[in-house]
């Protein structure tokens, strides 16, 4: 079964240009800053826990080792929410069956989150926020618990599965049990924290 998303929930660049970004994302949208430090700065303008994240290549890769012409700077994914763990499972099934699986599969804290790149190779990611309320994600977001791993904690969906079928639920997943380890995919930025 086919599982369309709900909505658009944001859009990740990555940039060299941090703060002509944020100045432009808070004039052009009113967005504020929800979360920064050093490697990643989190904004929005709604109730949304965040609408656009950016990814600071000056710390990143100070060195410039990619160039600007390679892709590097720009759109690094867009995420769409699914309407419950429920629907993105299902999506998951889908593709699968499909031969398409996600490359990354991880707990963010916020959000439970599977990531899936098209023939391009332009990476989507497919969420559900991990808490029931807009105020309890944003406090989330902004606290300490978000501090601790921004970037995640990687999960194995068939391993979800295997606890469904064995009696658990997949809201028992929704608020992530730890922080660590901190997934090696996005290990770059949060070692820079």
């Amino acid at each position: 079964m086919h599982v369309a998303p709900k909505a658009l929930a944001h859009v990740v660049y990555r940039t060299r240009r941090l703060a002509d970004m944020l100045e432009w994302y808070g004039t052009v949208f009113g967005a504020g800053v929800q979360h920064q430090n050093p490697a990643m700065t989190f904004m929005t303008f709604d109730d949304e826990h965040h609408r656009f994240a950016f990814l600071d290549l000056s710390v990143i890769d100070p060195e410039g080792s990619e160039p600007e012409t390679s892709g590097w700077v720009g759109v690094d994914h867009l995420a769409w929410t699914q309407a419950s763990l429920d629907d993105l499972f299902g999506l998951y099934a889908h593709c699968k069956a499909s031969g398409i699986e996600p490359y990354w599969c991880v707990h963010h804290g916020v959000t439970i989150s599977m990531y899936y790149a098209d023939p391009d190779g332009n990476q989507m990611e497919f969420q559900v926020n991990a808490f029931d309320s807009d105020d309890e994600c944003n406090a989330y977001i902004s606290g300490p618990p978000f501090d601790a791993n921004p970037v995640g904690v990687e999960f194995d969906p068939e391993d979800w599965l295997a606890a469904v079928r064995d009696g658990a639920s997949l809201d028992d997943f929704r608020v992530r049990a730890t922080d660590e380890p901190v997934s090696p995919i996005r290990g770059a930025v949060s070692s820079l924290l």
